[in-house]
C-alpha cells in the first residue's frame, strides 16, 4: 500500500495507484447503516480472470490482500447468482462485487444482472472492457459495430443495470464509484450496478485524492409516509369489510416481519404472501393464509376473489400474484399499496402510501389502533376455518405411509418439513418446485424461504446457496433442484468444496422439465421437448430415460453423495445431510405417476396464450379453455 503524498502543485494529499487499485481500496471503505447498525457494503469480490482484468482488478486484489476477500467462481453467471443470494440473505445491507474479463466473460453476466435488478437486489459488476486508447482495433474479443465506435459487448448490461458507466479515464472513476455506491445502498433504486473497466485504464496510474479513500457510510433510509396519503389509507382500511394484505418481498427487505405480525394480530386482517414475501409471517400465525395467486393456497385465493380492499405491502403485483388479472374479482375491489417506490405503489390504480414498509405499517397501525380497529369476527372465523382445511390438504400431500415406496416431490418436502427447524434455509428458483413450495411449505422464520421467482432463473439455486451460506454461516442451507435445473449450472459445487461450505443439495430426478411438461400439455403443445428420453425410430422423444447419472456427476465435482430410492432411505439421507459439515448431495428419483397423490392443483389461472388456429385436437381444446379464462380478466382502474 502506498503512503499519502502531496502533488507538487496542490496542498491536498494524494495516493498514486492504478485505477483498479484505487477502486478496490475505495470499495473496502464503504459501509451501509440502518437502525444504528453498520454493515460493510462490499464484503467480497468474486472473480474469473482473463486478459481483460487479470493485470488490473486481479493485481489489485492481490495487493489488497485481506482488505478485500476474494472468492473464486467457475461461471460468470453463477458468480452473480451467488452474490445475489448473499445480498438477499444480508437484507440488502451488504453485497458482493463480481469481476470478469472482456468478451464472453462480460456477456455471461447479463442473466444474473437481470435477475438482480428484477428482484431489487444489489450486486456490483466489474467487467473488463476493450482498450479506451484503441492502440489496435479490433483487439481480442472485441465486437466491432460499424456505425458506433464507442460500443462494446458490455453495453448489453445497460438495460439490466440500475446504474451503468464506462470508465474511460482514471479520474472518471471518482464520480462513477460514488454513484455506484449510492445506487447499491438506495432501497428504492437498488439492483445490478455495472462499472465497465477498459483493460488499459485498469492498469493506468493516477494521483488520487486521499479523501476518495475515506470511510463512507451510506444511510439506508426509512422514509415515512406522507400525512395526506396516510389519512387516505386509514379511511380505506376503516371502510373495508373484507380486507386482505398481500405481503411481498419488501416486507423482508425492510425487516418489517415483526411489525406486520403485530399489525395483523391487532387488526385481524388476513395476510397472503407472494413468492418473495413468503415467511413474512410464520406459518402458524393466526392471520397467515399462505401463498397467493397461481401457485397460492385455496384460502388465500378465495379471500382475494371477494376482497373489497387489497393492501399490498412491498409487492410488485406480478402476473403470478394477480392470476394474470383474474384473481381480484370483487366488483368494488380497491387497492392500497405500501411501497418504497412510487412506481409500484401506484399499480392497479391504488391509493399509494409511498414509504418504507416497516415505517408505513407502524404509522398505519398506530393510526388505526387509536380506535381499536379490527375486522368482523365472522370474517376472521371464515378464513381461520379455511386455513385449517388447507392444512389438512397439506398433511395429505406430505403423508408417507409406505417407507418402501418411491417418494413424490411433495413427500420430499414433507420429509424436510419433519426435519428442519427455524434455522434452516431453503433455496429454489424454477420448475415445479416453486409452485409446490408456495402452496405447501410451512415457513418457520423470516428468511427460511428463499425462492427467486421474479426472474425464475434455472441454475440459480446452487450458486445462490453458496451466497446464502456465506451470509448465514452455521445455518443449514438447502438447495432444492430438479434435474433440468441441475444440468443448467452445477459448476459452483466445485466452489462449495473449495470454500468448505456445507450446503445441502437435494437433486430430484424426474427425467425432464416437469413444470413445463405440464404447461405444455395444458396449452396443446403435447409436452414437446420436455422429457429427457431417447429418440425413437419414429423421431419422438418417448424412448427410455437417458442414461444420465447426476449423482455421479455431483460426486465427480467433489460432493459427498447420498442416494435414496425409497421414503425410508430419503428420511435417513436428509437427516445425515443436515448434520454434515461438508457439501453433501441427496439424490432421489421421484414418483411421477398420476395415481400417486400430489399437491393440490393450481387455485388460480395463469395467462400463457394458446394458438388461435390449430389442427391438432389438443390445441383446439386448449384454446377453448383459454378463451373461457380470459373472459374473466379485468383492468383495475
Amino acid at each position: 500500500m502506498t503512503t499519502p503524498r502531496r502533488t507538487s502543485d496542490a496542498t491536498a494529499p494524494t495516493r498514486r495507484l492504478t485505477t483498479a487499485q484505487a477502486l478496490i481500496a475505495f470499495l473496502a471503505r464503504q459501509y451501509t447503516e440502518r437502525d444504528g447498525r453498520r454493515h460493510r457494503l462490499i464484503d467480497a469480490t468474486w472473480g474469473i480472470f482473463g486478459h481483460g482484468n487479470v493485470a488490473g482488478i486481479g493485481q489489485a486484489l492481490v495487493q489488497a490482500g485481506p482488505a478485500m476477500p476474494y472468492l473464486q467462481g467457475r461461471s460468470e453467471q453463477a458468480m452473480v447468482h451467488a452474490a445475489v443470494g448473499y445480498a438477499r440473505q444480508s437484507g440488502r445491507l451488504s453485497a458482493h462485487a463480481v469481476t470478469t474479463s472482456i468478451g464472453p466473460g462480460a456477456t455471461n453476466l447479463v442473466t444474473g444482472a437481470a435477475l438482480a435488478t428484477v428482484n431489487h437486489l444489489p450486486v456490483l459488476l466489474l467487467p473488463g472492457d476493450t482498450f479506451a486508447t484503441r492502440p489496435a482495433d479490433p483487439v481480442l474479443q472485441q465486437l466491432e459495430v460499424p456505425h458506433a465506435g464507442d460500443v462494446s459487448v458490455n453495453d448489453c448490461l445497460r438495460p439490466v443495470s440500475r446504474y451503468f458507466d464506462r470508465i474511460t479515464r482514471p479520474e472518471a472513476l471518482i464520480p462513477a464509484a460514488l454513484q455506484a455506491m449510492r445506487t447499491l445502498a438506495d432501497p428504492a433504486d437498488t439492483g445490478a450496478v455495472t462499472l465497465a473497466l477498459p483493460q488499459d485504464v485498469q492498469a493506468e496510474a493516477y494521483d488520487w485524492p486521499a479523501e476518495f479513500f475515506a470511510t463512507r457510510v451510506w444511510n439506508v433510509r426509512r422514509p415515512a409516509p406522507d400525512p395526506y396519503e396516510l389519512e387516505q389509507a386509514v379511511r380505506a382500511v376503516r371502510a373495508a369489510r373484507r380486507p386482505l394484505i398481500v405481503a411481498g418481498g419488501g416486507v423482508h427487505h425492510s425487516a418489517a416481519e415483526e411489525t406486520l405480525a403485530a399489525f395483523a394480530a391487532a387488526t385481524r386482517i388476513p395476510v397472503a404472501s407472494t413468492q418473495a414475501g413468503k415467511g413474512s409471517l410464520r406459518h402458524d400465525h393466526p392471520a397467515d393464509v399462505g401463498g397467493i395467486g397461481h401457485t397460492g393456497t385455496a384460502p388465500a385465493d378465495a379471500l382475494a376473489r371477494e376482497a373489497d380492499l387489497v393492501i399490498g405491502v412491498g409487492t410488485r403485483y406480478t402476473d403470478f400474484t394477480t392470476a394474470s388479472g383474474t384473481l381480484f374479482a370483487g366488483p368494488a375491489v380497491r387497492f392500497l399499496n405500501l411501497n418504497i417506490t412510487g412506481f409500484d405503489a401506484h399499480k392497479l390504480a391504488a391509493l399509494p402510501l409511498v414509504a418504507d414498509a416497516r415505517t408505513a405499517l407502524q404509522a398505519l397501525g398506530e393510526a388505526l389502533g387509536a380506535r381499536g380497529h379490527h375486522v368482523d369476527p365472522a370474517y376472521e372465523s371464515e378464513y381461520t376455518e379455511a386455513k385449517d382445511r388447507w392444512e389438512r390438504r397439506v398433511d395429505a400431500a406430505y403423508a408417507t405411509a409406505d417407507p418402501d415406496a418411491r417418494p413424490t416431490q411433495a413427500q420430499v418436502l414433507g420429509l424436510l418439513d419433519e426435519l428442519v427447524t427455524d434455522d434452516d434455509i431453503l433455496v429454489n428458483a424454477a420448475g415445479s418446485l416453486p409452485g409446490d413450495l408456495h402452496k405447501l411449505w410451512r415457513a418457520r422464520s423470516p428468511r427460511q424461504y428463499h425462492v427467486e421467482y421474479g426472474y425464475s432463473c434455472m441454475g440459480y439455486e446452487i450458486p445462490a446457496a453458496l451466497g446464502v451460506q456465506l451470509a448465514a454461516p452455521g445455518r443449514p442451507v438447502w438447495a432444492l433442484v430438479g434435474d433440468g435445473t441441475y444440468l443448467m449450472n452445477p459448476t459452483e459445487i466445485v466452489t462449495a468444496v473449495q470454500e468448505r461450505l456445507p450446503v445441502k443439495l437435494v437433486i430430484l430426478q424426474n427425467h425432464g422439465y416437469a413444470s413445463i411438461g405440464g404447461l405444455s400439455e395444458s396449452v396443446g403443445a403435447e409436452r414437446l421437448g420436455t422429457a429427457y428420453r431417447q429418440r425413437t425410430a419414429e423421431g419422438a422423444f418417448d424412448g427410455p430415460p437417458l442414461p444420465v447419472d447426476l449423482a455421479a456427476n455431483a460426486a465427480s465435482l467433489g460432493m459427498r453423495v447420498l442416494r435414496a430410492g425409497t421414503v425410508g432411505e430419503l428420511r435417513a439421507a436428509l437427516a445425515e445431510a443436515r448434520a454434515a459439515d461438508r457439501p453433501t448431495c441427496v439424490y432421489v428419483e421421484t414418483e411421477t405417476a398420476d395415481t400417486v397423490s400430489g399437491p393440490p392443483p393450481a387455485q388460480a389461472w395463469w395467462d400463457v396464450p394458446v394458438a388461435e388456429t390449430a389442427t391438432r385436437p389438443s390445441a383446439v381444446e386448449a384454446r377453448k379453455e383459454y378463451d373461457r379464462q380470459i373472459a374473466a380478466r379485468r383492468r383495475h382502474l
